[in-house]
């Protein structure tokens, strides 16, 4: 693995811990700031929605800062972010702090895997969007269990100083390994240009495809815990060691991706992974009263999640080379709007007195339906006989 990935993935696990580890240290918060535990969830929707909407919107406003200089200015923002939140007074200055991070992080993660593509060869890409997402698997293996450690043993500040180290460290990386002239500079497409390469049917079908992976991943995701409890009948203490084996398997399903992307033909492998995932959710939904065999499922179900997501991103990555600010910046964000979605969909589901074991059967439907869609844009793109800009093996 080449110095500058590894640069892009210490990063990556930076804003993947931060983003991820106020759940961990959220009753705590909602006490220090004098304030409800569902006021402060919205400390956990503000940064979905930053991420969402300033995200794309960051991303065509930078779009002619050179790349590595504007990474490390994401860098410095995600580091003053972190002391923002460490010291804040009260909850909306916590909340605009939290939301200017997730600003700086729906432009990270675009800009990062355009940078990332362009540091490999052509067959590597995949491998390289899988370095940057490993960051976020791995956060959540190590970054949000240890976040939420440090928080329970020294104050919920002290976590926030803790991801203000870890910052620092990602700026000094990037500014030592990162490249004075890196490919996937700004282009000058402009944003009509941007927009053109969105009408790509691979491009928006992808983006469809990843909509319904997200429903299909955190409609059950979401209430993952609550599920454990009550129809598995785990003890709290064992949830998240459960939780540890899907982040694992999630980790594994990101280089497998990686290895895939590279392989011709790798839209039929993408189809029948969507597939298979239904049945996996179907076997989920029937072994959930069941311990050891919800856990082997949970875990085959984070692997095959960030497999067909790596997939997904890689073929955005592809179709969009040419002008790929806009592109790659709704991929963040498109993942933050299905996050919010699938929270959505499982509440109502709840409400409406389903229980927590119904939620796998949506995403049975939601990976048949991305199958569906995946089938349908290959053999469409087969009929064109069009090769993507970055001339890709299909």
């Amino acid at each position: 693995m080449s110095l500058p990935l590894i640069a892009l993935f210490v990063a990556a696990f930076a804003f993947g811990t931060t983003e991820f580890v106020i759940a961990g240290i959220l009753p705590q918060v909602a006490e220090g700031l004098a304030v409800s535990i569902p006021q402060a969830g919205v400390l956990v929707s503000g940064y979905a929605i930053g991420i969402a909407i300033g995200g794309p919107l960051a991303t065509i406003a930078t779009a002619r800062v050179p790349r590595r200089t504007l990474l490390i200015a994401l860098a410095l923002v995600f580091t003053a972010g972190q002391v923002a939140c460490a010291l804040a007074p009260g909850f909306g200055s916590m909340l605009a702090a939290r939301v200017g991070v997730s600003v700086a992080h729906g432009v990270f993660f675009g800009v990062a895997m355009v940078v990332a593509v362009g540091l490999v060869k052509p067959q590597q890409r995949g491998f390289a969007v899988a370095i940057v997402l490993a960051g976020l698997t791995v956060s959540n293996i190590i970054g949000v269990p240890a976040g939420a450690a440090i928080g329970n043993l020294y104050g919920w500040r002290a976590t926030f100083w803790a991801m203000f180290g870890l910052g620092a460290v990602a700026t000094v990386a990037m500014l030592l390994l990162l490249p004075a002239a890196t490919a996937g500079a700004a282009a000058a497409a402009g944003f009509g240009r941007e927009v053109r390469v969105l009408a790509r049917q691979q491009v928006w079908t992808s983006l469809i495809m990843m909509l319904l992976l997200m429903i299909g991943q955190y409609v059950p995701f979401t209430y993952i815990a609550p599920m454990l409890r009550d129809v598995t009948g785990l003890s709290a203490a064992a949830i998240p060691v459960v939780l540890l084996v899907n982040g694992v398997g999630a980790t594994l399903g990101v280089f497998a991706g990686g290895r895939l992307a590279a392989l011709p033909h790798y839209m039929r492998l993408m189809v029948g992974l969507m597939v298979v995932q239904s049945g996996v959710l179907a076997i989920f939904y029937g072994v959930s009263p069941h311990p050891w065999p919800a856990i082997a499922a949970v875990l085959v179900w984070g692997c095959l999640n960030f497999t067909i997501g790596t997939l997904i991103q890689t073929r955005i990555l592809g179709w969009a080379a040419d002008a790929p600010n806009l592109a790659s910046s709704l991929i963040p964000a498109g993942f933050n709007f299905g996050i919010a979605i699938a929270a959505s969909i499982g509440g109502l589901l709840i409400d409406g007195g389903y229980g927590y074991r119904s939620l796998p059967v949506l995403g049975i439907f939601a990976m048949l339906a991305a199958a569906g869609v995946a089938a349908l844009s290959w053999a469409q793109e087969l009929r064109s006989g069009v090769p993507s800009p970055a001339a890709a093996p299909h």
